[in-house]
């Protein structure tokens, strides 16, 4: 007998857990018609697994409709129709389109909400009712910007009066502004404090603002030396805030070097050529930077610069750059350029350069013809504009993380020989942009153009261009223009994180009114890019022809570079 009263208790068990588990159906109506269609819009949930679900249900479709504007919404009975189905009665009520929120205009000020509405007078304002949250967080978000991190904002006494639903805005802040007592670096204590102040422009005694501090110290990233490792903290005390500022130095020296060889028209021999580029960013921690280039090609003509970039001189938002330039062409001629420009980081993005420029050459052929190579000095004031932009956030890129770039010089100033002074004119413009149509495809298209401006020109003061660096297909070097523009576009496939081929397709125009040339060159090949523990390897295969020249394999120009991070 025992074990029958056992077995009907399981069996009552079972059958009762079963119940339980079922789901509950919920369905919310309301007074009419229209009331259901508003409530049906709002797409509620209508199947739980139990009735504090059911609850939370009808409490959250209640704070929808307030936000709406229904706020007499009130519910009504909630009624079970089975085991299985709950019916639940919402009175809607009035809805109200606008709220009238009056204020203190002794703590808010009126053009601050002129940003969020359209009626605004001495002492209240009006909004519509499904903006109010949004608008009112809006609001606290600027008092919060404007050092007082702690504001809270609420609606009191809300009410119907005439049929105008009316309410009040309270502001709870602290009395006295928040500024930035002091900033502590961690992870990269010896950051050069100057790039707070002038580069990220945040410094102590500054109004704290912790939106427009984070979306600052993210431009760490853009630096060459160090990127961020997290967003910044805070630590409030009653009397003080301290910025606490999280930094790593990164790698930013470069040795950059490439190994070109082809076929000599002359004499069908083999032919090599590079370059050396070594540079040094940050060895000091003051955000220096300097460079060494050591050049030689298959022309014999060798080229030597330095340039040495200081930034914010004695703690000062400007910066200084120098540079040394020496180029020897055979035994023909040598020319030294030097210059000084003084530049200013208006933001991460954009700088502003103003100097001087001075160029000596001399001639080392006793017999030229004067007309073609002459001794002379000539000097130059200089202004410059460089923008550049990293690649977001989204389409970083371990290889190509440089999104676009643009510089453009002018240059005004004279030109002195034994025999004559003339003004002349120098105007120079390079740039690139990456357009990213995936995460593995790209067009890459590059600018750079020259012009020199003079009533007349000696060929050891012309431009020179070609190469690598210029258009690819040509010697280094071994284009002599007073005027040129380059083209070069690039399609990008990425074969992953690390590796990349991409076409080459460059276009070039110049002038050399030395000889009476005006002509089109191209240059077409394919290429590829390996990001390796060394460095980043590349290798361009292009052939290079003039526009009235034929095709011929023997043109073709294979360059190897490799630019080593340490």
């Amino acid at each position: 007998m025992k074990r029958i009263y056992f077995l009907l208790l399981i069996i009552y068990i079972l059958s009762s857990s079963n119940a339980f588990s079922q789901n509950l159906k919920l369905s919310v109506n309301g007074d009419s018609d229209t009331e259901n269609q508003v409530i049906d819009s709002l797409n509620y949930l209508k199947t739980h697994k139990d009735y504090l679900s059911i609850s939370s249900e009808l409490d959250s479709i209640q704070k929808t409709l307030l936000k709406i504007g229904y706020i007499e919404n009130k519910l009504g009975d909630i009624t079970k129709v089975n085991d299985s189905v709950f019916s639940a009665k919402i009175h809607l009520k009035k809805r109200y389109h606008t709220i009238y929120i009056y204020y203190d205009k002794n703590l808010l000020d009126e053009s601050l909400l002129n940003l969020v509405s359209n009626r605004v007078n001495d002492t209240c304002f009006v909004l519509p009712i499904e903006e109010v949250e949004d608008k009112l967080n809006f609001i606290n978000s600027k008092i919060t910007s404007a050092g007082l991190p702690f504001s809270k904002l609420q609606l009191s006494d809300i009410a119907v009066n005439n049929n105008i639903l009316k309410a009040h805005l309270l502001i709870e802040s602290d009395v006295k502004k928040r500024i930035i007592d002091d900033i502590i670096i961690r992870g990269y204590e010896k950051f050069p404090r100057s790039y707070l102040k002038h580069y990220l422009k945040i410094k102590r005694n500054q109004i704290f603002d912790l939106g427009k501090i984070k979306s600052k110290t993210e431009q760490l990233n853009d630096l060459r030396f160090a990127n961020q490792i997290k967003s910044p903290e805070v630590l409030f005390t009653k009397d003080s805030t301290t910025l606490y500022i999280y930094v790593e130095k990164s790698k930013s020296n470069s040795f950059d070097g490439f190994l070109g060889f082809g076929t000599n028209e002359d004499t069908n021999k083999l032919q090599f050529d590079g370059y050396l580029n070594l540079s040094l960013t940050n060895n000091l921690n003051y955000g220096e930077s300097f460079r060494l280039l050591y050049k030689s090609d298959e022309n014999d003509q060798k080229t030597f610069q330095t340039q040495l970039t200081l930034p914010y001189i004695f703690s000062s938002p400007l910066g200084i750059d120098l540079q040394l330039y020496i180029f020897k062409r055979d035994s023909s001629f040598t020319t030294v350029n030097q210059f000084a420009k003084l530049h200013y980081q208006i933001n991460s993005k954009h700088k502003i350069y103003s100097g001087i420029t001075s160029t000596q050459s001399n001639n080392l052929l006793n017999n030229s013809t004067p007309n073609l190579i002459t001794d002379f000095d000539s000097s130059y004031f200089t202004s410059a504009y460089e923008y550049i932009h990293p690649q977001s956030s989204q389409s970083y890129n371990l290889l190509f993380p440089i999104n676009a770039s643009f510089y453009l010089e002018t240059n005004f100033g004279k030109r002195k020989t034994s025999t004559l002074i003339e003004n002349q004119k120098q105007f120079s413009l390079s740039g690139f942009k990456i357009f990213n149509f995936n995460s593995r495809n790209s067009v890459f298209i590059k600018i750079d153009g020259k012009t020199l401006i003079s009533d007349t020109y000696f060929e050891n003061e012309l431009l020179r261009f070609g190469g690598i660096n210029s258009i690819r297909g040509f010697e280094e070097n071994s284009l002599l223009a007073d005027s040129y523009g380059v083209l070069n576009s690039e399609y990008r496939f990425q074969l992953g994180n690390a590796m990349y081929v991409h076409t080459i397709t460059d276009v070039a125009y110049f002038e050399n009114k030395i000889t009476n040339t005006i002509e089109k060159l191209f240059g077409y090949g394919f290429g590829f890019g390996i990001l390796t523990n060394s460095g980043l390897l590349k290798l361009n295969y292009a052939n290079g022809k003039s526009e009235n020249q034929k095709f011929k394999l023997s043109n073709s120009k294979i360059h190897i570079s490799l630019t080593a991070n340490f």
